[in-house]
């Protein structure tokens, strides 16, 4: 349920409203509008009737029922958009925001060459794997805590915000230690006690989705992250699969204008993991740029042939070049800036 307030309500009554809402066992989730307040009112459906009583306190204005399952992700509840602001970047505005970087933090002159080329091509956000989940366990792994310490090293370089991938509850301080955004790769995408965890830390997420998850159950799993208190949740499509063999994925496009439509958050495409091959990734970024993607997550190898994980996929810096001057005209063409 939302309780929509009175414009002009003053703290008290908003604050009375939130205790009575605690008092009836739900979590209370302010939103703060310019003009009025609306509170959310997790927790059991069950007992959402008693709710209504809460249309006769003082500076509320009226109760209304959230019919999606996905209460602080869905429109309904916080209508127009979520702008995410890391550091200098603001994910979810007017501008499509380009993170990219080595699948894998590999070496130190490795991670520092590629964040100062992205850095110069206009990337901005840095991404780097210190904790790579792979398929096989003979696979390489990570650098673990010394790819945290460079990739914060690469920050102070470039002034580039960091992303890395956090795989189970156990490192989420660990990460949430160096790392500006919080990535959950699509195999943890339902890991419940992972997402719940992230709830509670006061840094943004990335959330990509599953192979095998539809959107609503995309965004129950962004549900579980903003119902623990975290509303800074990013979502990427990088790639459902489908019985196609000639990708890696299948990039899902459609789901960005429906994800658009049904959500806040702001959406963001990956086409490196999601086509598996470098030569598709242009094209690929440019049509998501078409669709209304709020951004891009680019793989770049300085040396892909010889890369720990995710060569084919990856870019060289002169092919990175390439599509962030190729990108612009399509942005311009969807109203956004790069």
């Amino acid at each position: 349920m939302i309780v929509v307030m009175k414009s002009g309500a003053t703290k008290k009554e908003i604050t009375d409203v939130e205790t009575k809402i605690k008092e009836l066992g739900y979590a209370p989730h302010p939103i703060y509008g310019e003009k009025r307040t609306v509170i959310g009112a997790v927790g059991d459906e069950r007992g959402k009737a008693r709710l209504q009583a809460l249309s006769s306190l003082p500076g509320v204005e009226s109760v209304v029922p959230i019919l999606k399952p996905y209460k602080l992700a869905s429109k309904e509840g916080r209508p127009g958009r979520t702008v995410i602001k890391v550091r200098d970047v603001e994910i979810g505005g007017d501008q499509i925001i380009v993170i990219a970087g080595p699948c894998s933090v590999e070496s130190k002159e490795q991670l520092m060459e590629t964040a100062r080329a992205v850095k110069e091509a206009g990337a901005h956000i840095l991404r780097g794997g210190a904790f790579k989940p792979r398929t096989s366990p003979y696979s390489f792994q990570g650098m673990e805590e010394e790819g945290l310490k460079l990739l914060a090293e690469a920050r102070e370089k470039t002034g580039l915000p960091i992303i890395t991938e956090v795989m189970n509850s156990e490192d989420v301080n660990l990460v949430a230690e160096y790392a500006d955004i919080l990535q959950v790769g699509t195999r943890n995408v339902q890991n419940f006690s992972l997402l719940k965890k992230l709830g509670g830390v006061k840094k943004p997420v990335f959330l990509k989705r599953g192979l095998m998850t539809t959107i609503q159950e995309y965004l129950m799993s962004a549900e579980y992250i903003l119902s623990e208190g975290n509303g800074e949740v990013i979502l990427c499509e990088r790639g459902i699969r489908t019985f196609e063999t000639a990708t890696r994925n299948t990039l899902d496009l459609s789901c960005i204008p429906i994800l658009k439509d049904q959500t806040h958050l702001p959406v963001m495409v990956d086409p490196s993991h999601a086509i598996g091959d470098w030569h598709y990734v242009n094209p690929m970024s440019k049509a998501a740029v078409a669709a209304g993607v709020d951004g891009l997550m680019i793989e770049v190898h300085l040396d892909p042939e010889n890369a720990f994980s995710d060569g084919p996929q990856s870019l060289k810096p002169d092919n990175f070049i390439k599509l962030m001057k190729e990108l612009k005209p399509f942005a311009t063409a969807a109203g956004r800036t790069l």
